[in-house]
C-alpha cells in the first residue's frame, strides 16, 4: 500500500467443476449471497506463492522495487503461472521516474465481454525490503483466486479480467496507466473492481473499504460473507491509498479488503480480533522486515477465501443485456405518456419539460437538476405474480452533471424496492456515472414474486452544481 501522500466437500466439487452457481444474485439478499458459494482457496498454494516473491526478492538485491530487477521477475513469474493456466495476458509497459514498470492483466476468455468482473493488487514493493505482506499478499491471493477459478471448470456469465499493478508505491501509477488508456467504451464494460491491499498483516484487522458509494452492495457483500464466517468488519475509507482510486476516479464500482498498515489496533478491536492492542497492525510496513516471516496465516485464509467468494458470485450477478422479448410489462404508465398517473412520489418529477430530452416520447421522470439540497422520488407499486419464472425491471436512465470532479460523489439517484417494512437498494449512480446517451438497467426480481412490492427511484442533490437524472421507459417483465 503507498504511504498516502500527505503523511473438503465444496473443495472436491470445485475441483471437478460440478458446482453451478445461480444466475439470480442480482435480486439476492445480502444473506442469500453469502450462502450460495464459498469457494476454499487454497492457503498453502498462496504461501508458496509468496515463497516464490521471497526467493526473487532475495535474489534481485532485497525487493522487488518499480524499475528494478525483482520487479520485472515478478511480473514475468505471475504471467506465466496465468499463461499456463489458460489466461489472455498481457504485460502492459509503461514508464515511470524509476525506469520502466509493467501492468500484468489476465483475462478469462469465456463470459460476457460486455460485463467485466475485475480484481487486482499492486505487486511492488518499496525499495527497502520484499513487500511480502505489501503486497505480496494481495497479488498471491488474487492469482491463487484466478488459478483455482481456472481449474474449477465454472462457465463465467460475465468476463473475469485480473490486474497485477506496477509502481502503486510511487502513486499508484499502474493502475492509473492502465484505466487512462482504456477507451471509453472499454470502461463502461468493467461493472466491478475489487483491490485486495495487505490482507495478511501480523497483527491483522478486517477492514472492508467504504469510500465509493457506487461499490457499496459489493462492499455489503464482502461484511456478509465475513459475517457469515463469525468474522467482524469495520469500514475503512482508505484515503485513495490504494488502485481502487484509479477505478473509482471514473465511476467505477470499486470494493476490497485490508488488514491495516502502520495504524494502532486499539483495544475494542484487539477484543474484536486478537492480536495485541497498542500495537502496529504491522510493525514491518514499508520495512526491510516485510519478509515471509511478516505474516498472519489466518488472516490470509480467511482473506484470500473472501477474494474467491466475491469472483465466483460475481462471475454469475446478472448485470443485464436487455428485457427478454415478449414479456409482459407489469407496470402502467410506463413511458410517463400519461404524466404522473399510476406514479406516486414527489410533485413535478415527471414532467414533460424540454430541458431534458425523453428517451421517447415527451415525458419522463427527472430527479435532480437543481443544484440546491434536496431530495425527490418516483415510484410504483407492482403485483409479481407468485407463479412466474422470471421477473425483470427494466429502465433507461441518462445523466448529465455540472460538476466537474472525477473522484467525489455529490448527487445520487437509488433504485429501490420497498417490500412491507423494507427496503433494498439494488443500486446506486452518482454525478461519477454521467453518461448523456441513455442507457439500460436490469435487475431480476424473481425473489419477489408471489409479493406485491414498490419500484421506486430516489434521489439526492446537494447545494453544488446540478446533476440530473433522466429516467424513461420502465418495465417490470414477466413472461
Amino acid at each position: 500500500m503507498r504511504k498516502s501522500l500527505s503523511a473438503a466437500a465444496l473443495g472436491a466439487a470445485l475441483a471437478a467443476g460440478a458446482l453451478v452457481v445461480p444466475g439470480n444474485l442480482a435480486s439476492a439478499t445480502a444473506t442469500d449471497i453469502a450462502a450460495v458459494v464459498s469457494p476454499d482457496i487454497s492457503v498453502t498454494n498462496t504461501k508458496a506463492h509468496l515463497d516464490q516473491f521471497q526467493s526473487i526478492a532475495t535474489s534481485n538485491g532485497g525487493n522487488r522495487y518499480t524499475g528494478r530487477p525483482g520487479y520485472k521477475a515478478s511480473a514475468d513469474w505471475v504471467k506465466a503461472k496465468l499463461d499456463a493456466a489458460g489466461y489472455t495476458t498481457t504485460l502492459q509497459s509503461f514508464s515511470t521516474s524509476a525506469g520502466t514498470s509493467y501492468n500484468v492483466i489476465a483475462e478469462w476468455p469465456f463470459g460476457d465481454a460486455s460485463h467485466v468482473v475485475m480484481a487486482g493488487s499492486h505487486l511492488d514493493s518499496v525499495s527497502a525490503g520484499p513487500g511480502i505482506n505489501d503486497n505480496g499478499t494481495g497479488s498471491a491471493g488474487v492469482l491463487e483466486t484466478a488459478l483455482a477459478y481456472a481449474a474449477s471448470g465454472q462457465t463465467p456469465k460475465n468476463r473475469l479480467r485480473f490486474g497485477f499493478w506496477g509502481a502503486e508505491e510511487l502513486g499508484l501509477l499502474g493502475s492509473k496507466y492502465y484505466v487512462n488508456n482504456l477507451p471509453a467504451a472499454e470502461r463502461d464494460k468493467v461493472e466491478l473492481y475489487l483491490n485486495f491491499d495487505m490482507i495478511a498483516s501480523p497483527n491483522p484487522g478486517y477492514f472492508v473499504y467504504d469510500d465509493n458509494p457506487a461499490g457499496n452492495g459489493a462492499r455489503d457483500d464482502l461484511v456478509t460473507y465475513f459475517t457469515s464466517k463469525s468474522v467482524q468488519t469495520e469500514f475503512i475509507d482508505v484515503q485513495g491509498r490504494s488502485d481502487h482510486a484509479a477505478f473509482r476516479s471514473l465511476g467505477i464500482p470499486t470494493a476490497g479488503t485490508f488488514s491495516g498498515a502502520e495504524g494502532t489496533k486499539s483495544s475494542a478491536q484487539a477484543t474484536k480480533w486478537g492480536g495485541t492492542a497498542g500495537q502496529a497492525f504491522d510493525a514491518c510496513y514499508h520495512r526491510a522486515c516485510d519478509t515471509i516471516t511478516n505474516l498472519n496465516l489466518t488472516s490470509l485464509d480467511r482473506q484470500i477465501d473472501a477474494i474467491g467468494h466475491m469472483i465466483w458470485n460475481y462471475a454469475q450477478k446478472d448485470y443485464g443485456s436487455g428485457p427478454p422479448p415478449g414479456g409482459t410489462n407489469l407496470l402502467l404508465n410506463p413511458g410517463f405518456e400519461s404524466g404522473a398517473s399510476n406514479w406516486t412520489g414527489t410533485s413535478g418529477v415527471v414532467t414533460s419539460s424540454t430541458s431534458k430530452p425523453a428517451r421517447t416520447g415527451t415525458w419522463k421522470a427527472w430527479l435532480g437538476g437543481k443544484g440546491v439540497t434536496g431530495t425527490g422520488n418516483t415510484g410504483q407499486a407492482v403485483a409479481i405474480p407468485a407463479t412466474v419464472t422470471s421477473a425483470t425491471l427494466a429502465f433507461w436512465v441518462r445523466i448529465d452533471t455540472a460538476e466537474t470532479t472525477t473522484s467525489t460523489v455529490y448527487d445520487t439517484v437509488k433504485v429501490q424496492i420497498v417490500d412491507g417494512s423494507t427496503t433494498t437498494t439494488l443500486a446506486t449512480y452518482s454525478n461519477l456515472n454521467k453518461n448523456t446517451t441513455y442507457t439500460e438497467k436490469t435487475f431480476n426480481l424473481l425473489a419477489y414474486k408471489g409479493k406485491t412490492v414498490t419500484v421506486k427511484f430516489l434521489g439526492a442533490e446537494d447545494s453544488s452544481l446540478q446533476t440530473s437524472f433522466v429516467i424513461d421507459d420502465a418495465a417490470v417483465l414477466v413472461p
